[in-house]
């Protein structure tokens, strides 16, 4: 099944979260993003078909091993296009916005070159 931005963007939520919360619910990923609880629960069922996370009894959600490949993936390239931008001298909240949309569309081998350049300038 191939993500869209938006699954990409709740897989990467989802990952945040479940590095700061003891487990993850629909309700911390609505909170997070700002999105209402039928979107999130939409998402959510679409990500559990895809086999990207596993939704528990309880409604704990987890990542599977392929949903935390995609939401590592998506959240280094946010995170290393938002301190190589600021690097250049935008400011923080552009750089976090700008970086949002840059991670989904560019290719893997753009990122590489840019991940390449920042962490020989020690610009990670």
């Amino acid at each position: 099944m191939h993500l869209q931005e938006s699954g990409e963007m709740y897989l990467e939520a989802i990952h945040i979260l479940s590095n700061r919360l003891p487990a993850v619910r629909s309700i911390d990923i609505s909170e997070h993003l700002g999105y209402s609880k039928p979107s999130i629960s939409r998402a959510v069922g679409l990500l559990k078909n895809g086999g990207y996370i596993v939704v528990d009894k309880d409604g704990f959600i987890t990542l599977t091993d392929e949903g935390k490949e995609v939401a590592e993936k998506i959240y280094e390239r946010h995170t290393l296009l938002t301190n190589f931008l600021i690097s250049l001298g935008v400011d923080e909240e552009t750089a976090s916005e700008d970086a949002c949309r840059l991670e989904h569309v560019i290719s893997d081998k753009s990122f590489a070159a840019i991940k390449r350049y920042a962490l020989e300038k020690g610009e990670n």
